[in-house]
């Protein structure tokens, strides 16, 4: 028999491919980033996110109503405080934007599953990552407001923590206190390798974070390595760490692959906000087709090693894959 003109794509129909798929979307495997802001009643648009809102603390649980009729199950909450200072204290406060929410969450939902990102960003009135000595970010100091941040919104219920920082040895310090306290059962999620990127831009103008001088180089990851990813990744797993995140995504599949392949923990990917922005004013120009675009590009952030996505589509992916148009 001559199979020399044999095809080499597999023949059939879209049922057929879909069954033999190499990768596969699942709704359970979706985050979805929720921005809470103390000062607002109802809800805003955010100007730098199409289509994405502020959600005010009487309003939170349409964020999350939406989130379930879409088919996701999972969050991670962004807290505006009404109060800033150098040191960030509104962020482990007990009565803080971010522990209320979850309160008010868990006590309309409570399978809703809660991830809290961890960072003092969004809560100095300076705007970098950490508490400063002089112009420069104080490691050691950084890292008891981080394992008080991380302990206060365990205690009011998140389901995990995602320290967001970068700062040394934060996972390990965030480990401690919560093992210290009865939580050994709650997981870290780190951002090991989150690079100092320019498509963070849309987000620092959502989470009023931008840095009032300088910039988070110090303390974020060069764009230019990328064996440095691995190294951060394991001094997270040596740490505690329980799962593993690069940051950004789309830019960065490479590292993806290399600590997906390197690391047996689950691998999350955080497809940032510059990432969503230019899906959506392309779309908006008529210049791709968004829907199509935003499928691929999360089909390619699974194929390249990541178990979960955060990600501003997270709705909009849910429901594709609810239809069969990916997953």
């Amino acid at each position: 028999m001559d199979l020399t003109n044999r095809p080499r794509r597999l023949r059939g129909n879209d049922s057929i491919r879909r069954l033999c798929r190499e990768t596969r979307l699942s709704t359970d495997s979706l985050i979805y980033p929720i921005f809470v802001d103390e000062t607002l009643r109802g809800r805003r648009a955010i100007d730098a996110l199409p289509g994405q809102f502020h959600y005010g603390l009487d309003s939170v649980l349409q964020a999350v109503e939406e989130c379930l009729a879409a088919g996701v199950c999972r969050g991670i909450l962004f807290g505006l405080p009404a109060y800033k200072d150098p040191e960030g204290s509104s962020a482990w406060i007990e009565n803080g934007v971010v522990q209320r929410a979850i309160q008010a969450i868990k006590a309309a939902y409570p399978d809703f599953y809660i991830i809290t990102d961890v960072c003092l960003c969004e809560y100095t009135d300076h705007g970098h990552c950490g508490i400063l000595r002089g112009r420069e970010v104080d490691n050691d100091e950084t890292l008891k407001a981080l394992a008080r941040t991380a302990l206060s919104h365990v205690e009011a219920g998140a389901d995990m923590v995602a320290p967001s920082d970068m700062m040394d040895g934060r996972v390990g310090a965030i480990r401690r206190a919560l093992d210290g306290c009865g939580h050994e059962t709650t997981p870290i999620l780190a951002y090991s390798a989150k690079y100092a990127s320019a498509f963070y831009g849309p987000f620092r103008a959502a989470a009023n974070s931008a840095p009032a001088f300088g910039d988070r180089r110090g303390y974020q990851m060069d764009p230019h390595n990328r064996r440095e990813a691995r190294k951060e990744c394991a001094l997270d797993v040596a740490e505690g760490a329980d799962l593993l995140m690069v940051k950004p995504a789309l830019p960065y599949l490479d590292v993806l692959r290399d600590c997906s392949q390197a690391f047996d923990l689950p691998m999350c990917a955080y497809q940032v906000s510059g990432e969503y922005a230019m899906i959506k004013a392309a779309g908006a120009q008529g210049m791709v087709d968004e829907h199509q675009v935003m499928c691929e590009a999360a089909v390619s952030i699974f194929r390249a090693g990541a178990d979960m996505l955060i990600t501003y589509f997270a709705k909009e992916l849910a429901q594709a894959i609810r239809k069969g148009e990916i997953g």
